[in-house]
């Protein structure tokens, strides 16, 4: 694939790594950057041909077949309407827009326009998330009941997050998106997100948007997605998973305490790893960040399915869907209750049930719960179906 890179920082070069050294057939053949240095350093790093600082022209150079968008949240939309107009498909970073409008007139314009559109939601392309999302859909887990995804750091790279006109939030849009997607593909991103609760504040930082919160997402089948997201974090960047179901539990620790722990004192120390606030003591090393990071997986998702025609596992209306959950999220921050998920565009299931929690044990009983105590007995623990009453039967 030839591709536009529009964005020449910390993301574009993140992904420029990945792009031109996973399938050796993709190429960058032409970089945007709002500052021509920044530009023409790119092209020189990446020996990309063409550097621009208008952005419809390195959009419509006829070479393009598709356009990487690595902006700041506030030019995304600009971005995307280009696309349309030049009939280029398109990938875009997290989050789709600052808010569920602007994702929604994005994913509308694409999907008028007749484009490809892919979502770049990297943390659903890890390596390990890839496996739990696979023993999720399995049944090894049974029903998920409740799925938690945690991201903090000490703060973003770029001064653009620290603006709210220009990033359109703080801690919750930054890093909730990649949370919120993350707990809905284990709950089921065919479920409806009905409402969420939402605390956020700014405990540390001089801004105007938070730099914490956790919030609780209620699905429609009873599930909870819950979110906690910082940068006030010390120690680098933590990335965390739980699922929890009815026949098991999964816990994934993604950058932190992987394996690889490394003592220095500094000496030639450099870079460790994303977020990372020290070169010296004990450092947590992570082996092949992009991998780790899921960019290799992502990348080869979205042009396998722009090649086949076929569309990828994270599209914009997934970008459209994060955002209304957040929308919810900052109200509820607010108000400090309950608030509706505003979707004007649903295309999963439609009044799906909470699922019955009552297992049978025989035609009088449900059973509770049944467990081996420390003196090697085995017992369970039942309910009355008629009367409700709560009773133990020690079987051995």
């Amino acid at each position: 694939m030839n591709i536009a890179m529009l964005g020449s920082g910390f993301i574009g070069r993140f992904y420029a790594d990945s792009l031109q050294g996973y399938r050796s057939k993709d190429k960058i053949v032409t970089i945007y950057s709002r500052r021509e240095e920044s530009s023409k350093k790119f092209a020189k790093d990446y020996n990309v041909a063409f550097s621009t600082t208008n952005m419809e022209e390195a959009i419509n150079r006829p070479e393009v077949e598709v356009v990487c968008i690595s902006l700041p949240n506030n030019l995304h939309e600009d971005a995307v309407m280009l696309c349309c107009k030049h009939k280029k498909a398109v990938i875009t970073t997290k989050p789709l827009g600052r808010n569920a409008a602007e994702a929604k007139r994005m994913l509308e314009a694409v999907e008028k326009a007749g484009i490809f559109n892919g979502y770049l939601e990297d943390l659903v392309y890890t390596p390990k998330f890839l496996k739990a999302f696979e023993s999720v859909r399995s049944g090894a887990l049974g029903r998920v009941l409740w799925a938690k995804s945690r991201e903090t750091h000490p703060g973003p790279h770029s001064d653009w997050f620290w603006d709210l006109e220009q990033a359109g939030g703080g801690c919750i849009l930054d890093l909730g998106c990649h949370c919120v997607e993350i707990t809905r593909s284990y709950i089921g991103k065919d479920i409806r997100p009905v409402e969420v609760m939402c605390w956020a504040d700014t405990q540390v930082k001089p801004i105007d948007a938070e730099d914490h919160a956790i919030g609780l997402v209620k699905y429609e089948n009873g599930s909870i997605g819950q979110f906690e997201v910082s940068w006030t974090f010390r120690g680098g960047l933590d990335l965390r998973d739980e699922v929890m179901g009815t026949e098991g539990t999964i816990w994934i620790n993604s950058f932190l305490r992987t394996g690889f722990e490394m003592f220095t004192t500094g000496k030639g120390a450099d870079y460790v790893a994303e977020k990372a606030e020290s070169n010296t003591g004990w450092l947590f090393p992570v082996g092949d960040e992009l991998n780790e990071l899921g960019y290799n997986h992502m990348f080869m998702d979205m042009f396998n399915a722009m090649e086949k025609g076929t569309q990828p596992k994270e599209t914009f209306y997934d970008g459209y869907v994060v955002n209304a959950v957040l929308d919810a999220a900052y109200k509820s921050a607010k108000t400090k209750q309950w608030e509706p998920v505003k979707l004007d565009i649903w295309r999963g299931r439609t009044g799906v049930e909470k699922d019955s929690h009552l297992q049978e044990y025989d035609k009088d009983h449900y059973l509770v719960k049944e467990e081996v105590t420390h003196y090697g007995a085995k017992k369970v623990i039942l309910k009355n179906k008629k009367t409700g009453k709560i009773s133990e039967q020690v079987l051995s």
